[in-house]
């Protein structure tokens, strides 16, 4: 029996691997997560006895994670709310910003949760591209979205953001909550600091941005908290097109600059550290 016209039409989608896995199991049946009996214990001589198998669970996690994406192609990491509702604009926007990155031949890497992470997925995967979901055990069920074609369910945070960075070659920000916030400051953090390089912060959404960018603009950089500079490494775009067009110049440069011999000089458009 042949295929109906749809299915024939949408492309052949990148299966696998998928790691999903329950939490340490809780003695005390308190509903908790591994991430929060980690951070949790107080004062119980019994850490001695749990931690340091619990090190070498941390360490299992990473090399899990850098096995399944040691062989991605270059990757954009793309963080929003999980409470997008999908008849919304940011989602539709979502699910645009995940196919042109897949066109541009980019891997896009989420939380692999619901919202505005599984329109980028969802827009990956119909285009044909390479669609990765990088999910967090939480004390409330939340499973990968059904666009998720490679993905792993990690147990503790820090293991996932280390993914988030190490896998892509920028940052791309959807109108999102705290966690979108906590990878936004993180990945500033780690490009004012000189840890990651050429690596593109982009805020999509002016309006909903705007508040933020003013509050560092007339606060912390009124007050010398950070440098004016330091604005410079956030760009704010409302076009999907844009947006790609400043990830793949920020490939160009770190192609170029790989090629150049090394010298002592700084690199060029490098922001200072603030000391």
């Amino acid at each position: 029996m042949s295929q109906p016209e749809d299915d024939r039409r949408r492309p052949v989608r990148h299966r696998g691997p998928i790691t999903l896995r329950g939490g340490e199991p809780d003695p005390r049946n308190t509903g908790t997560t591994t991430d929060q009996r980690l951070l949790d214990r107080r004062g119980d001589s019994g850490f001695v006895h749990t931690d340091p198998w619990r090190v070498l669970r941390i360490q299992a996690e990473f090399v899990e994670g850098f096995g399944l994406l040691a062989d991605l192609p270059r990757a954009v990491s793309v963080f929003g709310s999980a409470r997008t509702p999908r008849d919304s604009e940011y989602y539709a926007i979502g699910v645009q910003l995940g196919a042109a990155l897949a066109e541009a031949g980019y891997a896009v890497i989420t939380g692999g949760g619901p919202g505005a992470m599984e329109a980028a997925n969802k827009g990956a995967c119909d285009a044909g591209g390479m669609s990765v979901g990088l999910g967090i055990e939480l004390p409330f069920e939340q499973e990968l979205n059904e666009w998720v074609d490679v993905g792993v369910l990690f147990r503790y945070f820090f293991v996932r953001k280390t993914m988030f960075v190490k896998y892509a070659q920028a940052f791309v920000i959807l109108p999102g909550g705290f966690g979108t916030l906590d990878e936004l400051f993180e990945a500033l953090t780690l490009v004012q600091t000189r840890k990651v390089t050429r690596f593109p912060v982009i805020l999509f959404g002016s309006e909903y941005w705007a508040g933020l960018v003013d509050w560092i603009r007339q606060t912390m950089v009124a007050q010398g908290t950070v440098g004016p500079h330091d604005l410079e490494l956030l760009h704010v775009t409302d076009s999907v097109e844009e947006a790609v067009q400043l990830i793949q110049a920020a490939d160009a440069a770190r192609e170029q600059h790989t090629e150049e011999p090394p010298s002592g000089d700084p690199v060029p458009g490098r922001a200072p550290v603030d000391g």
